[in-house]
């Protein structure tokens, strides 16, 4: 088993790699159907497996298609990192969508959306309420 440094170096090496792969050798139209970036990578504690999460800005649609290419892609993926990163075996590679922009986005518009109120006001409330 890899000490934590280790997974941690593969995980970002992994990231950058997958990156690069995403500019310039992921020939699938699909892919290219929403803009994709890679938001973290986790790495097993034996390099054996890598998470690989995906933010993709499009439509629902495009965004299906999108993980598509990417679930396809996967084998290409793995040989490819395994060219390029020195490890005794490719870890097995497995995109996720990671939607946590989107909902961080939605709690920010929640959080605007509430009416703050000051606390001197809410004092001289709770008085009138009492009496």
């Amino acid at each position: 088993m890899a000490n934590s440094r280790r997974v941690s170096k593969v995980s970002s090496l992994i990231k950058r790699e997958v990156s690069l792969m995403l500019m310039q050798d992921i020939k699938d139209d699909r892919v290219g159907a929403g803009m994709v970036s890679i938001t973290e990578v986790e790495v097993s504690g034996d390099l054996q497996h890598a998470k690989i999460f995906v933010s993709i800005y499009g439509s629902e649609e495009a965004r299906a298609e999108t993980m598509e290419g990417l679930r396809a892609s996967q084998g290409f993926v793995r040989r490819t990192l395994g060219q390029r990163i020195r490890l005794r075996r490719s870890p097995e590679v497995l995109f996720i969508e990671d939607r946590s922009l989107e909902e961080g986005d939605r709690m920010i518009h929640l959080i605007n959306q509430l009416e703050i109120k000051d606390p001197e006001e809410l004092e001289a409330q709770e008085s009138e309420e009492m009496v």
